[in-house]
């Protein structure tokens, strides 16, 4: 007899199929179970389109009339894009529900299980929390600490420089490593750069990646020094964060091209400030790729999440060569500390991926 972590499993892994897609909300998958057989299952497509569980029911094979559905999140219960799921799963005559967690929405968070109850439904909570939490780190972020989830990204040498003392730094790392890490921007609903990064070496910072949306780009510019032939700007899918120093006639440039601007009254636009307008704008999870002052002032901050750091085995050396920059730490004890570390190697280059503690 299938248990119930095995539907959840599959919940799980139906909700993966989402990445990019939902932003900002979460990846949910759901799975219809009667007398031990999946006669329904489905997942969140895309933001504004039906929930997980509504695309379950659309499915099923026969009347859900006393099966169990298998979500990895809490069912909505509020009009948002879409109708409430909790009514059309009463709806549906299914007579248990089994989730992984509560939504971390305040506006949802028990008040789901709570209204299915209500209608006779049995509920369990709990089951495979941890691998729902981690496959939804962003959203769960976003609403515990009204804040966006920030990953950090960058390729170094080994003495830890990310560019030469000219801004070289095509290419330190080797390319299957430039290939994962161009994978990672799937996984993130924003790509965050300053404007050196920019006028240096012109990156397109898109996924480019077959059934993937491309990341939001983000660039940090505030004399709105961006040329207007940049790469990042060939869409309007770009938010340029500037300052009231910058001039008025480009910023009415760019504002009637389209193009989202951020205007802060100072030059000097501090992280806690920028996650606070970013979250207003219902963007949950943000991949920092440089350049080395932008991912200096994350590290200062000690608003990060998650750290991607590449490494290739090169020496590039020099003063005035390029690491990340910032104020920095006053002793080892007040530098990051990461927890939770995994490896990945592509050939001689090496990614070490952790949690900051």
């Amino acid at each position: 007899m299938p248990s119930d972590e095995f539907f959840i499993k599959l919940a799980i892994k139906l909700a993966e199929k989402g990445l990019s897609w939902t932003n900002p909300n979460p990846m949910v998958g759901a799975v219809i179970a009667k007398n031990d057989r999946v006669i329904g299952k489905g997942f969140h497509h895309k933001v504004g389109l039906a929930h997980a569980e509504v695309e379950a029911l659309k499915a099923v094979t026969e009347d859900p009339q006393g099966a169990t559905m298998y979500v990895n999140l809490e069912p909505c219960v509020i009009f948002g894009r879409t109708p409430p799921c909790t009514d059309a799963i009463i709806k549906s005559g299914i007579k248990k529900i089994v989730c992984c967690s509560f939504d971390p929405n305040p506006k949802v968070h028990g008040k789901g299980i709570a209204k299915l109850q209500e209608a006779g439904i049995q509920t369990s909570v709990g089951v495979l929390a941890d691998e729902a939490r981690l496959l939804n780190e962003a959203f769960f972020t976003f609403h515990e600490k009204k804040r966006p989830y920030v990953a950090i990204k960058f390729a170094a040498s080994l003495d830890g420089k990310i560019a030469t003392k000219t801004g070289d730094s095509k290419w330190i790392t080797n390319e299957k490593a430039r290939i994962y890490a161009r994978k990672l921007r799937g996984q993130y609903q924003a790509i965050l750069v300053g404007i050196n990064t920019i006028l240096v070496d012109d990156p397109n910072l898109g996924a480019r990646i077959n059934g993937k949306r491309d990341p939001i780009r983000i660039i940090i510019d505030p004399l709105l020094q961006i040329p207007a032939n940049a790469q990042v700007l060939r869409d309007t899918n770009v938010i340029i964060v500037t300052s009231s120093k910058a001039e008025k006639r480009k910023r009415e440039l760019l504002e009637n091209k389209g193009f989202p601007i951020l205007v802060f009254d100072k030059k000097r636009i501090t992280i806690p400030e920028l996650l606070s307008r970013l979250r207003e704008k219902e963007i949950i999870s943000i991949l920092v790729e440089g350049g080395g002052e932008t991912l200096g002032s994350f590290v200062d901050s000690k608003i990060i999440d998650k750290v991607y750091a590449f490494h290739a085995p090169i020496l590039i050396g020099g003063k005035k060569a390029i690491g990340i920059g910032g104020n920095g730490a006053r002793s080892i004890q007040q530098a990051l500390q990461l927890k939770n570390i995994s490896h990945k190697k592509f050939n001689d280059n090496f990614l070490t991926i952790g949690y900051v503690a």
